[in-house]
């Protein structure tokens, strides 16, 4: 578990990070979440974020699948007034995610990709 913990870390790195965790979406558990701050973004509220996501890539896997769309999903954007929350899907490990919060004044969406991708390779679970 310690590559989750570093990879977790390192995503902070991205400019504009508040929070990030990684789960799995088959079950809805944490592997693990870090926050830059607290009361901006909990380790609790990252807990609950993988939960409900993990219900987020579930839908959207049904779409898909019900469009007739074969290609699997890279992330999910979502879009708040203030922030952006980014679920990528891992390519390498079925069913484990991330999932990222980032001030929307601060991010960097395509570097925030990059990272991620690059997070991702280095993964070991």
């Amino acid at each position: 578990m310690n590559n989750v913990k570093e990879s977790i870390q390192s995503s902070l790195s991205v400019d504009g990070a508040i929070g990030a965790a990684i789960g799995d979406w088959s079950t809805g558990f944490s592997l693990g979440q870090v926050s830059k701050d607290e009361g901006a973004f909990s380790s609790m509220q990252l807990e609950q974020a993988i939960a409900l996501n993990s219900e987020v890539i579930k839908a959207k896997n049904r779409a898909r699948e019900g469009l007739g769309i074969t290609s699997p999903i890279e992330d999910i954007l979502i879009s708040l007034k203030n922030q952006y929350h980014l679920i990528r899907i891992c390519e390498a490990l079925e069913g484990v995610f991330f999932y990222m919060v980032m001030d929307r004044e601060k991010a960097n969406l395509g570097l925030a990709r990059i990272k991620l991708r690059q997070i991702e390779q280095a993964l070991q679970v």
